[in-house]
């Protein structure tokens, strides 16, 4: 009994002992060596994100980046071309165009306007040869005008740049359409405001029975360049021309050119998409102007669709008018041929008795 409470003391002393030895993995572990060799540099990142501006304020305005040349961009749907030097006497925002010789003018489709085939205001969005935005336009209008009036309406259509502000506006008031008619009263004009409340020029039709012909003129009307084009319902499936020349007309200034799109958008959109062309050291405003231009020629000739869309609906309107009358009438001479037979009956009738 004396051994077995010798071996238990034993026993308790040895594990008092290791219980107080210092664990290894207690010890703090010693700094690494320091590598002899030159040091790495920090980090850096392979690409830039441009940070996102503030939100659009008009309607159907894309997502606005800063005007940041960047290699990649994870999920940027636009990239704006970045902003150039602030030039002398040139309207602000307009500087752009010194930059540029080639624009492409895409009008955005419009779903409500193909689902529904009512009328809807027009948005465009004016990029360089790189695909980068330089401009997006918006028209401001009511439902009543649109769908009432057509392509013939009076419009204002207003241009942004990245940062959300209108840098020029287009403005036509309502004129009549008889292109016949060498009155005054059926030639279309465009009025070019840049900046918003300063008239740099003007886009005049110069009456022609068949052909669409313009003026190009600066703030005080006097006449700079003119723009001629084809026969618009001759040239169908094909892209469509338009010269801007001097006043003399011997050598070429520019070109307008709608871009013939294929047969189902076509037939499904009146969209239209414009490659327009100007020297690189023509005036800014007159490449301003030639932008306006190109809007007015869209109106005036290729906006169509909703007037196709409201023919067709009036045309089933009147052929179901027209089923109903008919449907009335076989049911009228069938009354009346009833009636005939009827009175045939009462006439033999009459004999026999």
């Amino acid at each position: 009994m004396c051994a077995d409470r010798s071996f238990f003391q034993r026993k308790d002393r040895i594990v008092c002992k290791i219980m107080e030895m210092p664990s290894k993995e207690s010890e703090p572990t010693p700094p690494p060596p320091q590598y002899p060799g030159p040091g790495y540099p920090p980090g850096q990142a392979q690409y830039g994100y441009p940070p996102n501006a503030p939100g659009p304020a008009v309607p159907g305005l894309p997502a606005t980046y800063s005007a940041v040349p960047v290699q990649y961009q994870p999920n940027a749907p636009v990239v704006w071309m970045p902003p150039p030097p602030a030039i002398p006497k040139c309207p602000p925002g307009l500087e752009y165009l010194s930059q540029l010789d080639h624009l492409s003018i895409q009008q955005q489709i419009e779903l409500m306007e193909m689902i529904s085939g009512l009328e809807t205001c027009n948005r465009y969005e004016v990029r360089n040869p790189v695909g980068q935005m330089v401009y997006f336009a918006a028209e401001e209008n009511d439902d009543y005008t649109l769908n009432c009036y057509g392509s013939i309406r009076p419009f204002t259509i207003k241009f942004y740049d990245s940062a959300s502000q209108p840098i020029m506006q287009l403005t036509r008031d309502f004129q009549c359409s008889i292109c016949c008619c060498p009155c005054i009263c059926c030639l279309q004009e465009l009025e070019v405001q840049a900046p918003l409340g300063t008239v740099i020029g003007y886009v005049k039709q110069k009456w022609h029975p068949f052909l669409p012909k313009f003026v190009l003129q600066n703030e005080a009307r006097e006449s700079v360049l003119k723009m001629t084009g084809p026969c618009v319902p001759c040239r169908c499936w094909q892209d469509i021309h338009f010269e801007v020349k001097t006043l003399d007309g011997r050598s070429t200034v520019g070109t307008i050119n709608r871009k013939w799109a294929g047969m189902a958008r076509e037939a499904a959109t009146d969209a239209s998409n414009f490659d327009v062309q100007f020297p690189m050291d023509l005036d800014i405003k007159m490449k301003a102007i030639t932008m306006g231009a190109c809007m007015l020629l869209d109106f005036m000739f290729f906006e169509r669709a909703g007037n196709r869309n409201r023919q067709r609906r009036s045309g089933v309107h009147h052929g179901a008018h027209h089923g109903a009358g008919v449907h009335h009438g076989i049911h009228h001479h069938a009354g009346m041929h009833h009636g005939m037979h009827h009175h045939a009956g009462m006439h033999h009738g009459r004999h026999r008795h």
